[in-house]
This record gives structure tokens, sequence and C-alpha cells, in this order.
């Protein structure tokens, strides 16, 4: 394993690529009472973050770059592979709940 990890960063390397561009980590952001928790996620790039509805009612999360169903369970998931800050709401309670999140990728 850990040859494996010295390879594909060494590989990473040559090619310019930072070693978080390589990775593959995974974060969480909960779904309930009319609020995304946690409210601001920090997270490398090449995370892959995913929504869990956890509340009874029907929410969505919707960015400029991606967009889910609207649901009252289940999950969603989306790659960042570009750093940045990226903004998303649930379309349905955005004014009346203020239900804003914000993913920064570092």
């Amino acid at each position: 394993m850990h040859r494996t990890l010295v390879l594909v960063l060494t590989a990473a390397a040559a090619l310019g690529l930072s070693a978080s561009a390589v990775g593959s980590g995974t974060a969480t952001v909960k779904i309930s009472d009319y609020k995304f928790t946690p409210k601001v996620l920090h997270i490398h790039r090449g995370t892959t973050v995913t929504w869990k509805w956890t509340g009874e009612d029907p929410h969505n999360v919707t960015g400029s770059h991606f967009r889910s169903a609207t649901k009252k369970t289940g999950t969603f998931r989306h790659r960042f592979t570009r750093r940045g800050t990226f903004k998303y709401v649930c379309t349905i309670h955005a004014k009346s709940f203020a239900m804003h999140g914000t993913i920064v990728v570092g």
C-alpha cells in the first residue's frame, strides 16, 4: 500500500499535480430542520460531498454546477474538482428560511 501511494504521488508530481488533486476524500452535509449542517464546509480538491436528508420535509441542493432532485430522504453526491467557493441553496426554502450553504475547496 505504501509503495503504491509513493508511486501515485511521484506520478502526480511528474505531471505537476498536487497530492490533493489525486486524492479522493469524502465529506457529509446533513439536511434537516430547514438548514444545512455544516453551513460552510472546507474541503480539498477532489473531495466528494454527500448531502444526506435527515428531516421530514422536502428539500433540494442547487448550486451553479450541480443540482439534486427535491426529496425527503436519501443522498446526493457531487465531486469538487476545482478550487474555489461554491454557494448552494434549497430553492424551496432559500428565502423563507435562509437555507444556504457554502463549499470552500482549497
